[in-house]
């Protein structure tokens, strides 16, 4: 049963909003914690709703919109709060159903102690687009350069493993095997690389796109003193966190990436497993792979500050996993230089390759 308005609108205290495409399920509490309001609105209606609200504390699971309706409320003079889908789940009573949702939203609201996401303004949400957009791209000519290899296999004609392999070697095999692939076949082919060739021109506008603003941004240029951190990296965390205010330390942003150990500890007894894997998994998966370019490179870490702790921590575990550590230290450092605006103390003539 549906739960009823027992307090006055007048001492709203939070409301909770879940955001959907078109509606909008608002679910408010006042200071004693009794329900005064529970209602759906158009999206269109939001401003015009807002308006007759007492000003309060608004809160909102992170998801698609969330950053604007925040601005926007923010801007009437209202305190969102951006909450992650993984604290609301908690507080959901009942079933699953929209007045749910919201309720549980401004449960959680009212936590003093619950992290929120950090509002993106629209630089952010432009660069995060970005980066979107890229790695779809990239997933896209992937998939197709594995559709060529695999039509080819078909022909009984197998590319030694590499993009630029199959690249510098694709018009020959066309050319040298024409009696072998059918004439259909033959079109598909070169519809594919087609494809291909226009992926590569796509994805090499964006990226320089990318690079014209990590060279332009200072927080970006400053992530970049970093060994093996470029414009890759120093952009997608600058959209991610802005100026990265959510963290109150570096091990904190490093646990938000996911390059920590899992825990599971109980009775004084603590039990760490592999990394959690929580946050964004894309600015993980940059992590991993700038640390990994490090380690490609042992006779250049005496040139870094953590040269030694890194040959120290190779020589005592496994491979991949001094790369997660590496990885982590690296976060760290880049949220201390990212929140303090200064540079990383790599001597200039120690750069390298950096994503």
């Amino acid at each position: 049963m549906c739960a009823k308005k027992t307090g006055r609108l007048e001492n709203l205290a939070v409301v909770g909003v879940d955001i959907g495409k078109d509606t909008f399920h608002l679910v408010g509490f006042d200071r004693a914690g009794q329900l005064v309001m529970r209602k759906q609105i158009k999206r269109l209606a939001l401003t015009a709703i807002f308006e007759q609200l007492p000003r309060c504390i608004v809160g909102m699971e992170a998801c698609l919109s969330a950053h604007f309706v925040s601005r926007t409320l923010r801007g009437m003079g209202f305190e969102p709060r951006i909450i992650p889908a993984i604290f609301v789940k908690p507080f959901n009573k009942g079933q699953k159903n929209d007045y749910n949702d919201a309720e549980a939203i401004a449960e959680a609201a009212l936590r003093p102690n619950l992290r929120t996401v950090s509002e993106k303004n629209q630089d952010q949400l432009d660069l995060q687009a970005l980066h979107r957009v890229r790695a779809r791209l990239v997933s896209r000519r992937t998939a197709t350069i594995n559709q060529i290899r695999a039509f080819l296999i078909e022909q009984g004609i197998t590319v030694r493993s590499g993009l630029r392999a199959l690249k510098n070697s694709f018009e020959t095999i066309l050319e040298q095997r024409r009696d072998e692939i059918s004439p259909r076949m033959r079109s598909i082919l070169i519809g594919l690389y087609g494809d291909w060739l226009w992926l590569d021109k796509r994805i090499e506008d964006i990226s320089g796109e990318i690079e014209e603003i990590s060279r332009t941004e200072e927080n970006c240029a400053n992530i970049m003193t970093i060994p093996g951190i470029g414009p890759m990296i120093s952009t997608a965390m600058v959209a991610a966190v802005g100026k990265g205010e959510a963290f109150d330390r570096g091990r904190d942003f490093a646990a938000w990436v996911g390059l920590v150990p899992r825990q599971f500890s109980t009775g004084g007894r603590t039990i760490l497993g592999r990394i959690t894997k929580r946050g964004s998994r894309y600015l993980r998966m940059l992590f991993v792979q700038a640390a990994k370019v490090i380690m490609m490179r042992p006779h250049r870490w005496s040139d870094f500050s953590f040269g030694s702790w890194l040959t120290e921590a190779v020589a005592r575990m496994p491979r991949n996993k001094a790369a997660i550590a590496l990885a982590n230290k690296l976060a760290r450092t880049a949220w201390s230089l990212l929140r303090h605006g200064t540079r990383f103390d790599a001597p200039k003539d120690a750069a390298m390759e950096a994503i």
